[in-house]
């Protein structure tokens, strides 16, 4: 196995150097999980030396030179674990940071958007109607059943119908998906998970406080020690901020179901990444439905329009009230007609009938005109 992991790394005096001097540009994060893996045990140091010892004129292995290499760096696994810490710390941070950004950010769309209240408002009320009631909430959890409701009529869904109620009540009203971008990431993260993350992030900081002071017992340059504690300095600053920020969103969070008429007692049992699955899936939801009635409505709007002019001869239109006359007229005084036109002007003649076709959509002919002489 270490023979098979040596492939992908540099060479061992190359890795020496690089863990006694941090430098990442020889040893990436990769390289320095895997060499943790490899740390060589006491015992295993003895065996190699004794083995060596016993038989100097046979050259060690590379297996074994490189093991002998890594129990000759002092403090390996300190300075490991805080080069890794080092490493680690920035992709770390943002990995808690962003979502509880997320969770804040979906906390102010929830609050101030007025489709969300039309919908819950529409629900609200009829609930109340269909079981004779007046009351004032309801929990969220319901919005999962929504979809799922029929009437016995029509066998359309109680979604269907309250989407069809609020865009014909409040036709400023949004598909609401599309509003809630935040809570629909925020449905993705575990929260659990990221005040865990949030906590180990403390512990290895106070951690590397530990390692940096055993290996400052032995070698290391004294430039170094004051960038790493500089470092570790900077990483307990923000780490405390970000609990603080922690702290502060997950109670504006508690704050907002109040608001939203959850009882005190049951707030902190709320699973935020449930509860922002269930907004975030009413809303697909909810863009999905609303579209196919924006649709049905549209589809009766045309056939409204169109039932206005069914039955209707192109004589009846009013654009042209002597269209019928004209066009029931012989053909001979047509013809006389369209040749005293030519006559008396010098523009090429033009004639209602041509006029009138012309705006209709149709060719009038190479003349202009759809009465010519053949």
């Amino acid at each position: 196995a270490i023979n098979i992991g040596l492939t992908v790394l540099p060479p061992p005096r190359t890795i020496k150097i690089a863990i006694l001097n941090f430098d990442e540009y020889a040893l990436n994060k990769e390289g320095i999980e895997k060499i943790l893996t490899m740390i060589p045990t006491d015992e295993e140091k003895q065996k190699i030396q004794e083995a060596q010892l016993a038989n100097p004129e046979i050259p060690l292995g590379s297996a074994e030179q490189f093991l002998l290499t890594l129990s000759s760096i002092s403090e390996l696994s300190a300075r490991l674990h805080l080069w890794a810490f080092k490493m680690d710390y920035e992709t770390t941070e943002k990995e808690v940071a962003e979502p509880l950004l997320d969770l804040k950010e979906g906390i102010d769309q929830l609050e101030n958007n007025k489709t969300l209240g039309f919908i819950l408002s529409t629900l609200l009320a009829i609930g109340n109607f269909l079981n004779g009631t007046n009351a004032k909430a309801f929990e969220l959890s319901y919005l999962e059943k929504v979809p799922e409701v029929k009437d016995t009529v029509h066998k359309q869904s109680l979604l269907h119908h309250v989407c069809t109620m609020v865009v014909e009540n409040f036709p400023d009203s949004s598909d609401l998906y599309s509003e809630i971008g935040a809570i629909t990431r925020s449905a993705k993260v575990d929260f659990d998970q990221l005040q865990d993350n949030l906590c180990q992030m403390e512990r290895r900081c106070k951690a590397s406080w530990d390692h940096l002071k055993a290996i400052a017992k032995h070698e290391m340059k004294p430039v170094l020690k004051q960038r790493m504690s500089e470092f570790l300095k900077d990483c307990a600053e923000r780490i405390i901020i970000l609990k603080i920020v922690h702290r502060r969103i997950i109670n504006r969070f508690h704050s907002f179901l109040l608001f939203m008429g959850h009882p005190p007692y049951a707030i902190r049992e709320v699973n935020i990444n449930k509860f922002c699955r269930i907004i975030s899936e009413f809303a697909l939801e909810y863009r999905t439905t609303r579209e196919r009635v924006l649709q049905q409505k549209q589809k009766r709007a045309n056939h409204r329009e169109r039932n206005k002019t069914r039955g209707k001869m192109i004589t009846d239109d009013p654009l042209v009230p002597g269209l019928w006359e004209l066009m029931t007229r012989p053909m001979s005084q047509m013809m006389q007609l369209m040749r005293s036109w030519t006559a008396s002007s010098s523009q090429p003649p033009k004639c209602p009938v041509s006029e009138w076709c012309r705006g209709r959509g149709n060719d009038p002919g190479p003349t202009g005109n759809l009465c010519e002489e053949p």
